[in-house]
């Protein structure tokens, strides 16, 4: 469960004392130092010749894991870890392109500028802060009370928001120079309401062919010069097939009841004269809240899932609910006080989980199967460890950065196992999920599409539909002339097509009957009334167009929201622009990344 701050000042102090614990014990207890390939020096990634140190990385990550686990209330599983160390590597690779670009631009921050915009632009986690908020709104006399306070000053809130705008002026005054001069016209307004208002309906004849052996006969020299002209469009993740093993956690309706029996008690206990927070501290699963006796802060309204809000909504201040089911367990919510539709909770949360005799069985199960398979090198040992538990594997395709799915499903930790230096092959560590274990072996890896080998059959399909395409179209060619001289039906007719229609529909709509929006539909919606054209050639197919009716946008419409339409346009170009930026940034830097480098080389040495 979400933990909301106390009160602000509480909250930077905790946030930097989660940084600071979390490095030092990392630091400390992870074995790096002195006995593998990492060093103090050791360079998880170099940007334009600068370093980036893998303690430094590894700190970043562990604060940020800390962080989310403490939040959720639950333990990540290791595609959680690596999307948030990914994150962390992307953010720290950025800071270092964009440090460089203050430096080359001149671009610097004044002791004064920090002052002004620490007064009059508070961060968002100062703004949405509990204890700052008046009827559920940031209120700014709270803040500068709390600015001018020891208390500012003691917790190390000023600290912390000189950090912050040391890294975000900087920044805001670089995108201020990057978007200057963004302006939309009147004209080009229109032409974006007309794109997604106007609407018309239009007839047409569709070629998609499939590709055939002729089609596919591509010589390597040809698909390598598609690739290079196409390069970016074949940047894909990596993939991997796993086969996996699965024991599951079953809660049956005994065990729901069974919780909710105990919550009854511990409801009973306190209502008896047993402490709250005492109980809470013993009992809750939620961890976060937990050390602070259950405490959930000051929140507002759509803070927590509904049945727990309409629970602790219905309370008077001071009362304790009864046992409320959600999807998290069953909860016991004491409503502290009211202000609005602020609300300040305490809270103990009761997980359901199999009774004590299933779950002994069931662990002593998945110790069985991570005795005879976890973190073999010999793919048999998986295959005879499910036949002697009686396991049926299943077959998952994963692809890299991304949680591996079955039958819509997540399989946790798997994908990120499988790309984490994983050999094909080698079977996984057993991997504990909320709803069961999970054991793994990778059959099959490819690379991501970095390079012209990664991606060659995609390449070749790409290469072939196109090929495809250009056999269809002396066919399309002959029935648009066809279709001039008679009509687009009998036309279609004498040569056993068949004409769709899309109906009155705009441009996406349209694409939607096209089967892809592209430049068929584009010239469709400009083609002169009644009058067929074609062949329009496509990526997947060719087409033969002739345009019934078409209802143009309102222009009176358009005038009324024209300044907002400017207004929000502006703010997707400036962040359009602010993108591409960054990604020129990205492009014209030399970037080394060493994780999977450095990662294989621990692997390795733990292995010895």
């Amino acid at each position: 469960m979400l933990q909301t701050m106390r009160s602000s000042a509480k909250f930077v102090f905790w946030i930097l004392a989660v940084a600071f614990i979390g490095g030092f014990l990392l630091f400390q207890t992870s074995g790096l130092i002195g006995s593998t390939p990492v060093t103090n020096s050791t360079a998880v990634a170099t940007v334009n010749g600068r370093d980036i140190l893998y303690l430094d990385w590894q700190r970043r990550s562990q604060q940020a894991i800390q962080q989310t686990q403490q939040q959720s209330g639950r333990s990540l599983t290791q595609d959680e870890f690596r999307r948030l160390e990914n994150q962390t590597f992307d953010d720290m690779i950025s800071e270092v392109l964009l440090e460089q670009e203050y430096k080359k631009r001149g671009i610097v921050v004044s002791d004064e500028e920090l002052r002004d915009y620490a007064r009059y632009a508070p961060p968002p986690w100062i703004r949405n802060a509990p204890d700052l908020l008046t009827d559920g709104r940031f209120d700014p006399v709270k803040y500068q009370r709390l600015l001018s306070s020891s208390q500012a000053r003691q917790s190390g809130l000023l600290v912390a928001l000189e950090s912050y705008y040391r890294g975000e002026v900087p920044k805001e005054k670089l995108f201020e120079q990057v978007t200057s001069g963004i302006y939309v016209t009147d004209e080009d307004l229109w032409r974006s309401w007309r794109d997604a208002n106007d609407s018309a309906s239009i007839s047409f004849v569709a070629f998609h062919p499939t590709a055939n052996a002729a089609d596919s006969n591509v010589a390597d020299s040809d698909l390598r010069k598609y690739y290079d002209a196409h390069k970016t469009e074949f940047d894909r993740p990596g993939r991997a097939i796993l086969s996996v093993l699965y024991i599951p956690r079953v809660v049956t309706g005994t065990d729901s009841a069974a919780t909710r029996e105990h919550a009854v008690k511990l409801r009973a206990e306190i209502t008896g004269g047993a402490k709250f927070e005492d109980v809470a501290k013993r009992e809750s699963a939620d961890t976060s809240s937990a050390v602070q006796g259950g405490d959930l802060g000051k929140g507002a309204k759509g803070r927590f899932v509904p049945d727990f809000e309409k629970a602790a909504n219905a309370l008077k201040p001071g009362e304790i609910s009864q046992p409320v089911l959600t999807q998290f367990g069953y909860h016991i919510i004491r409503l502290d006080s009211r202000s609005g539709d602020t609300l300040s909770l305490h809270h103990i949360l009761l997980r359901i989980a199999p009774n004590d005799s299933s779950s002994a069985r069931i662990d002593r199960e998945a110790d069985r199967l991570a005795k005879l398979a976890a973190g073999s090198d010999q793919p048999g040992k998986f295959t005879d460890a499910a036949k002697t538990l009686g396991l049926t594997p299943f077959t998952v395709h994963a692809s890299e950065n991304q949680t591996a799915l079955y039958n819509g499903r997540e399989v946790p930790s798997v994908s990120a196992w499988a790309f984490g230096g994983a050999r094909v092959g080698e079977t996984s560590d057993l991997f504990d999920g909320e709803d069961g274990y999970y054991l793994a072996r990778l059959d099959s890896l490819t690379e991501g599409g970095k390079t012209f080998d990664a991606v060659e059959s995609s390449v070749k399909a790409r290469v072939a539909a196109e090929r495809a395409v250009e056999r269809v179209v002396p066919a399309a060619q002959s029935l648009a002339a066809a279709a001039k001289s008679t009509s687009l039906e009998a036309a279609a007719t004498k040569a056993n097509l068949k004409v769709e229609t899309t109906g009155m529909a705009n441009r996406t709509a349209a694409g939607r009957a096209f089967g892809s929006l592209g430049e068929a539909v584009g010239a469709a919606f400009v083609a002169p009334l009644n009058e067929v054209t074609g062949p329009i050639r496509q990526m997947d197919a060719a087409f033969v167009t002739r345009t019934d009716a078409r209802k143009p946008s309102d222009k009176e419409a358009f005038e009324k929201q024209k300044n907002d339409l400017r207004t929000r346009r502006i703010q997707q170009l400036r962040q359009q622009r602010l993108q591409m930026y960054v990604e020129d940034l990205r492009r014209a830097a030399t970037i080394k990344d060493r994780r999977k480098e450095l990662s294989a080389q621990l692997r390795r040495q733990s292995a010895s």
